[in-house]
């Protein structure tokens, strides 16, 4: 009898009981409309038209409303997930951009394209994020200081994997790409306990670790200074003036 009282309780839902109720209170009007008018041909025609309306409503509530409200639910959303770009840029990738940087022999070349200007387009973001995936880099691993990345990285360590953890970022697949990237190239460092006189073929290993995040974090970059451009001026005029790409950058406003 338990059982059967469960069953009973899962199936009537006060969703049911309300679409019981709802359905009732229905008969009872159309009811008392024949009471009083003793005309069923009436009910019965504007009872299959409101039926027949039923399905276009339901076209224009689930497949037009729902997906502007999906829109416009996931668009607030994105604008949240950018926060969380933001204090990532702020908190390692600034940081990240110029040590990766110093390992590419080439990197006098981008850097000159990459010294962003205040009135850039939109376009002109996104040719210049089409270019850095097209970009051929040849990272040289014994270049720069491989010690003082790892040193970096395993610091930010705890803060990544917090990152991760965030199951919103799922919505952005390009800057979860990027931290899966960096979170990667961390641990490979990690694992090393010594980064000098390393064999050949492991220093082309962890140059194709640090060139995949690398061009993963300069092209998100972009993503991201245009978003502060568009919505956040203050802090793009701050992203320019620490602009790790631009020599001539100084917080300070002369």
């Amino acid at each position: 009898m338990t059982d059967m009282k469960k069953f009973l309780m899962r199936i009537f839902t006060w969703q049911v009981k309300l679409g019981i109720v709802l359905v009732a209170f229905s008969a009872l009007g159309y009811y008392i409309h024949y009471r009083i008018f003793h005309d069923l041909h009436h009910i019965v025609l504007y009872l299959v038209g409101d039926i027949a309306f039923v399905f276009v409503e339901v076209l224009m509530v689930t497949l037009i409303l729902h997906e502007l409200l999906a829109y416009r639910e996931k668009q607030h959303l994105l604008k949240k997930l950018n926060m969380v770009v933001g204090a990532f840029y702020s908190e390692v990738g600034g940081e990240l951009l110029k040590q990766l940087s110093a390992f590419d022999p080439g990197c006098g070349d981008l850097a000159r394209k990459l010294v962003v200007r205040k009135d850039w387009t939109t376009a002109e973001f996104l040719k210049l994020r089409a270019e850095v995936r097209r970009y051929a880099c040849s990272i040289d691993a014994k270049r720069s200081s491989l010690e003082e990345l790892k040193c970096f990285l395993l610091d930010k360590r705890v803060f990544l994997v917090r990152l991760l953890e965030n199951p919103s970022l799922l919505e952005n697949e390009s800057f979860t790409t990027l931290l899966w990237a960096v979170f990667h190239l961390t641990e490979e460092l990690g694992h090393r306990k010594q980064l000098k006189q390393l064999p050949e073929p492991d220093y082309q290993h962890l140059a194709n670790d640090i060139k995949r995040a690398y061009l993963q974090l300069i092209s998100d970059w972009l993503g991201y200074l245009s978003h502060l451009q568009t919505d956040y001026p203050y802090l793009f005029s701050l992203a320019l003036r620490t602009n790790p790409f631009d020599p001539a950058a100084s917080v300070e406003i002369k």
